[in-house]
């Protein structure tokens, strides 16, 4: 089995990629800076594991991540590391272009050093793959869908600075050699998801009986992908993607942010309902928009499953049942969040 550095591993997506290669037989190491997102938590199940090999570390640290690819000798870098919430995107872009663009030419740097090093079978069989978002296209009116010769228009930092990791990333290659592959993915949800997300935000909320707010009427669509899907489909471009390329992962499954909310709060109805009967429906509140907010997006994966035969196996009905029946047998994982003390297991491994 494989050696993969995988960076920003203790997140969501990442999170979930490290627990499938982990159980798949894969020796992980796994380098992330444990920013606020970060949840040593997700990793519980793995923490003894001898092929789980976690280190606290940014990827902008040339000396940490030189030090990691000559000691481990990975056949890959996946690169998950990403501030990636919109909204504090908004409040505090600098974050945003220090992780996503600043540090990613470190890790892009450090990767190619690497790779010039490998003897030849081994260099050949070297990838970098970059972890992005459909965000970076911009939005799109009621027809059409994003393809991967789709301009590039990002409209928000945090789309902007993913834009500039991509565009690294293709340099990288053409100017290099490097043999890289970028993966374009749409919204994601699934367990270990942090809560100030849409999804298990909403669950939260509606479990403490609190207002769910929805952002202007509601009406912005989204192309749902199950985040175990996403992971399946990060293996396969891995294994079969031709170096150089872009890849499109979406669940075909485009909903509106309010039809989201509603199907989550249905679904809370019959597993938990309300002491007083009530519809949790009645606790949606629509609040003021977000500045800028795209109003649709939408993937087109044809090249993703026509190529490398991938396909999403969820369903969004399936999938968003399977995530709001993980959050209510997970309580103490989203407790430890909200109120704080997961963050006691950041401060042991800076210790």
């Amino acid at each position: 089995m494989a050696t993969w550095l995988v960076t920003g591993g203790a997140g969501f997506i990442g999170g979930n990629f490290v627990l499938e290669a982990v159980r798949l037989g894969h020796r992980v190491i796994n380098l992330d800076a444990l920013t606020y997102a970060g949840n040593l938590q997700t990793l519980a199940s793995i923490e003894n594991d001898p092929n789980h090999v976690f280190v606290h570390g940014d990827i902008g640290d040339r000396e940490l991540v030189d030090r990691l690819l000559v000691e481990h000798q990975p056949d890959a870098v996946l690169n998950f590391a990403a501030e990636s919430h919109v909204d504090r995107s908004i409040d505090g872009p600098g974050a945003f272009i220090q992780t996503n663009v600043v540090g990613t030419l470190a890790l892009l740097e450090a990767a190619r050093d690497y790779w010039k090093t490998l003897p030849d079978a081994r260099r050949d069989a070297f990838r970098f793959l970059h972890v992005s978002t459909d965000e970076v296209y911009g939005t799109l009116d009621e027809t059409g869908k994003f393809t991967e010769t789709t301009p590039y228009a990002p409209n928000s930092p945090y789309s902007a600075s993913k834009a500039a990791s991509d565009h690294l990333v293709r340099a990288f290659h053409h100017t290099y050699g490097l043999p890289v592959l970028t993966t374009n993915c749409s919204n994601n949800y699934g367990p270990y998801h942090f809560p100030e997300k849409l999804i298990p935000l909403v669950i939260a909320k509606a479990l403490a009986g609190e207002p769910l707010p929805v952002y202007g009427d509601g009406q912005q669509v989204r192309d749902w992908l199950f985040v175990t899907d996403h992971c399946e489909a990060i293996r396969t471009v891995l294994e079969k993607g031709r170096v150089g390329e872009t890849y499109n992962v979406g669940g075909d499954a485009e909903k509106r942010n309010l039809e989201v909310v509603e199907t989550i709060c249905r679904l809370l109805d019959e597993r938990r309902p309300r002491q007083d009967g009530q519809p949790r429906s009645r606790q949606i509140t629509f609040v003021a928009d977000r500045p800028g907010h795209d109003r649709r997006y939408a993937i087109d994966a044809s090249k993703l499953q026509g190529e490398l035969g991938w396909r999403p196996r969820h369903t969004f009905e399936d999938g968003i049942a399977t995530t709001v029946d993980w959050y209510l047998e997970n309580q103490d994982w989203v407790q430890h969040i909200l109120d704080g003390s997961y963050r006691l297991e950041r401060m042991g491994a800076e210790a």
